[in-house]
């Protein structure tokens, strides 16, 4: 089994009750059931919606200088809105799993291996 990262992509215009109710996004129902579906299937390991990225805070150090600023790393057409962890057999059975999550139709969904390290 491997673990792959689905990292969950919007529009700014997608978020919110508003999308929802106009049917320009997925409901927390059709999240619910993904997640069911997801857990029943035994490739579930961990989830996470995310704040708007006007919560966000990024951090740099440059020259030992913490540099703190309001927002996102950079300006991007889709948003991160969450996350993913799953355990399946490969990337082709990760790649099923991400074209069945609810914001497809209207988002995208990156899918990235994780890298597993063994200490010694």
């Amino acid at each position: 089994m491997a673990k792959y990262m689905l990292l969950l992509y919007v529009p700014p215009e997608a978020r919110g009750a508003e999308a929802r109710e106009s049917g320009a996004a997925a409901t927390l129902d059709d999240w619910f059931a993904y997640t069911d579906e997801l857990e029943q299937a035994g490739a579930f390991v961990a989830s996470d919606a995310l704040q708007p990225i006007d919560a966000a805070t990024t951090v740099r150090v440059r020259d030992a200088e913490t540099l703190i600023t309001d927002g996102p790393f950079a300006e991007t057409k889709e948003m991160l809105g969450g996350y993913y962890l799953i355990d399946v057999p490969d990337l082709d059975a990760a790649l099923a799993w991400a074209a069945k999550v609810p914001n497809a139709p209207y988002g995208s969904v990156e899918v990235r291996p994780i890298m597993e390290f063994e200490r010694s």
